[in-house]
Protein backbone atom coordinates (compact mmCIF):
# COMPACT_ATOMS: atom_id res chain seq x y z
CA UNK A 1 0.00 0.00 0.00
CA UNK A 2 0.96 3.77 -0.12
CA UNK A 3 2.56 4.51 2.74
CA UNK A 4 3.08 8.74 2.34
CA UNK A 5 -0.77 9.24 1.46
CA UNK A 6 -3.97 7.99 2.59
CA UNK A 7 -7.05 8.93 4.96
CA UNK A 8 -8.81 7.36 7.65
CA UNK A 9 -12.26 8.41 8.23
CA UNK A 10 -14.63 6.73 10.85
CA UNK A 11 -17.30 7.39 13.62
CA UNK A 12 -16.77 7.06 17.00
CA UNK A 13 -18.68 7.22 20.72
CA UNK A 14 -16.68 6.63 23.64
CA UNK A 15 -18.22 5.19 26.75
CA UNK A 16 -15.36 5.11 29.08
CA UNK A 17 -13.01 8.04 29.64
CA UNK A 18 -9.41 8.10 31.46
CA UNK A 19 -7.84 5.26 30.14
CA UNK A 20 -5.82 4.22 27.16
CA UNK A 21 -7.87 3.17 24.11
CA UNK A 22 -7.40 2.38 20.89
CA UNK A 23 -9.29 3.04 17.46
CA UNK A 24 -6.29 1.35 15.59
CA UNK A 25 -3.03 -0.10 15.37
CA UNK A 26 -0.18 -1.89 13.59
CA UNK A 27 2.88 -3.48 15.41
CA UNK A 28 5.67 -5.47 14.37
CA UNK A 29 7.41 -7.07 16.27
CA UNK A 30 10.44 -8.26 14.40
CA UNK A 31 11.23 -4.67 13.59
CA UNK A 32 9.40 -3.15 17.04
CA UNK A 33 7.88 -0.24 14.97
CA UNK A 34 4.35 0.83 16.13
CA UNK A 35 1.30 2.94 14.16
CA UNK A 36 -1.51 4.20 16.68
CA UNK A 37 -4.52 6.21 16.58
CA UNK A 38 -6.50 6.49 20.44
CA UNK A 39 -6.92 8.23 23.28
CA UNK A 40 -4.60 8.50 25.95
CA UNK A 41 -5.71 8.30 29.71
CA UNK A 42 -5.99 11.70 30.11
CA UNK A 43 -8.67 12.09 27.33
CA UNK A 44 -6.62 13.49 24.54
CA UNK A 45 -6.95 12.33 20.83
CA UNK A 46 -3.62 10.16 19.65
CA UNK A 47 -2.02 9.53 16.38
CA UNK A 48 1.33 8.07 16.32
CA UNK A 49 4.26 6.37 14.12
CA UNK A 50 6.92 4.72 15.81
CA UNK A 51 10.14 3.51 14.52
CA UNK A 52 12.85 3.45 16.91
CA UNK A 53 11.49 7.44 17.16
CA UNK A 54 8.48 8.99 16.44
CA UNK A 55 8.11 9.47 13.01
CA UNK A 56 4.81 11.69 13.42
CA UNK A 57 3.33 12.33 16.81
CA UNK A 58 -0.09 14.68 17.25
CA UNK A 59 -1.82 14.56 20.84
CA UNK A 60 -4.66 17.14 21.29
CA UNK A 61 -4.63 19.36 23.47
CA UNK A 62 -8.18 19.54 23.34
CA UNK A 63 -9.82 16.48 25.49
CA UNK A 64 -12.64 14.21 24.62
CA UNK A 65 -14.54 13.90 27.50
CA UNK A 66 -18.40 13.32 26.19
CA UNK A 67 -19.71 9.74 26.35
CA UNK A 68 -23.15 10.97 24.87
CA UNK A 69 -21.80 12.65 21.48
CA UNK A 70 -20.82 10.62 18.08
CA UNK A 71 -17.34 12.21 16.57
CA UNK A 72 -16.30 11.83 13.29
CA UNK A 73 -12.54 11.75 12.58
CA UNK A 74 -10.71 12.09 9.50
CA UNK A 75 -6.86 11.90 9.36
CA UNK A 76 -5.28 12.47 6.13
CA UNK A 77 -1.01 12.33 5.57
CA UNK A 78 0.75 12.92 2.93
CA UNK A 79 4.39 13.22 3.64
CA UNK A 80 5.06 14.36 -0.02
CA UNK A 81 3.93 18.36 1.24
CA UNK A 82 6.45 20.98 1.56
CA UNK A 83 4.96 22.36 4.63
CA UNK A 84 5.68 20.07 7.69
CA UNK A 85 2.25 20.44 9.35
CA UNK A 86 0.58 19.82 5.81
CA UNK A 87 2.12 16.03 6.15
CA UNK A 88 -0.57 15.16 8.51
CA UNK A 89 -4.11 16.50 9.48
CA UNK A 90 -6.93 15.61 11.92
CA UNK A 91 -9.80 17.23 11.68
CA UNK A 92 -12.97 16.54 14.39
CA UNK A 93 -16.88 16.77 12.96
CA UNK A 94 -15.60 18.90 10.16
CA UNK A 95 -12.67 21.30 11.70
CA UNK A 96 -9.71 20.76 11.78
CA UNK A 97 -7.69 20.15 14.95
CA UNK A 98 -4.61 22.85 15.06
CA UNK A 99 -3.45 22.40 18.68
CA UNK A 100 -1.13 19.24 19.85
CA UNK A 101 1.39 19.39 22.38
CA UNK A 102 3.42 17.57 21.46
CA UNK A 103 3.34 17.96 17.32
CA UNK A 104 6.13 15.93 15.24
CA UNK A 105 5.53 15.89 11.76
CA UNK A 106 6.78 13.35 9.66
CA UNK A 107 9.75 14.32 7.22
CA UNK A 108 8.96 15.11 3.65
CA UNK A 109 8.40 12.08 1.71
CA UNK A 110 8.79 9.95 4.55
CA UNK A 111 7.12 6.68 3.97
CA UNK A 112 5.10 5.73 7.51
CA UNK A 113 5.00 2.36 8.76
CA UNK A 114 1.05 2.75 8.99
CA UNK A 115 -0.27 1.01 5.86
CA UNK A 116 2.66 -1.59 5.71
CA UNK A 117 2.19 -5.38 4.97
CA UNK A 118 1.41 -6.19 8.58
CA UNK A 119 -2.09 -6.77 10.06
CA UNK A 120 -3.84 -3.99 11.59
CA UNK A 121 -6.30 -3.82 14.05
CA UNK A 122 -9.14 -1.93 15.17
CA UNK A 123 -10.18 -1.57 18.71
CA UNK A 124 -7.25 -3.28 20.20
CA UNK A 125 -3.97 -2.59 20.75
CA UNK A 126 -1.64 -5.49 19.75
CA UNK A 127 1.84 -5.65 20.95
CA UNK A 128 3.27 -9.33 19.50
CA UNK A 129 0.69 -11.40 20.95
CA UNK A 130 -0.59 -9.43 23.76
CA UNK A 131 -3.69 -7.36 23.86
CA UNK A 132 -3.25 -4.59 26.09
CA UNK A 133 -5.80 -1.54 25.69
CA UNK A 134 -9.29 -1.76 23.93
CA UNK A 135 -11.38 0.56 22.42
CA UNK A 136 -14.41 1.10 25.04
CA UNK A 137 -17.13 2.62 22.97
CA UNK A 138 -18.64 2.32 19.43
CA UNK A 139 -16.79 2.91 15.99
CA UNK A 140 -19.08 3.39 12.62
CA UNK A 141 -18.02 4.11 8.74
CA UNK A 142 -14.54 3.33 9.55
CA UNK A 143 -12.56 3.90 5.66
CA UNK A 144 -9.09 3.54 4.57
CA UNK A 145 -8.09 5.21 1.50
CA UNK A 146 -5.12 4.41 0.03
CA UNK A 147 -3.31 6.86 -2.16
CA UNK A 148 -5.57 10.18 -1.62
CA UNK A 149 -5.14 12.57 1.62
CA UNK A 150 -8.81 14.09 1.52
CA UNK A 151 -10.19 17.00 3.66
CA UNK A 152 -13.22 16.13 6.10
CA UNK A 153 -15.33 17.88 3.65
CA UNK A 154 -15.14 14.51 1.52
CA UNK A 155 -17.42 12.65 4.01
CA UNK A 156 -19.60 15.38 5.61
CA UNK A 157 -21.12 18.65 5.53
CA UNK A 158 -22.22 20.82 8.52
CA UNK A 159 -26.19 20.78 8.39
CA UNK A 160 -27.22 24.83 7.39
CA UNK A 161 -29.87 24.18 10.07
CA UNK A 162 -28.72 23.16 13.02
CA UNK A 163 -25.35 23.45 12.40
CA UNK A 164 -24.09 19.96 13.37
CA UNK A 165 -21.80 17.97 11.75
CA UNK A 166 -23.16 15.37 9.23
Amino acid sequence: GNRKTFTFSFWFKRSSLSSNQVIYNQYNSSNGYNSFIGFNSNNTFVIWDYTNAYQLNLRTNRLFRDTSAWYHAVLAVDTTQATASNRAKLYINGVQETSFSPATYPSQNLDLRINEYQPQHLGVFRYGSTNADFFNGSMSHFHFIDGTAYDASAFGETDATTGEWK
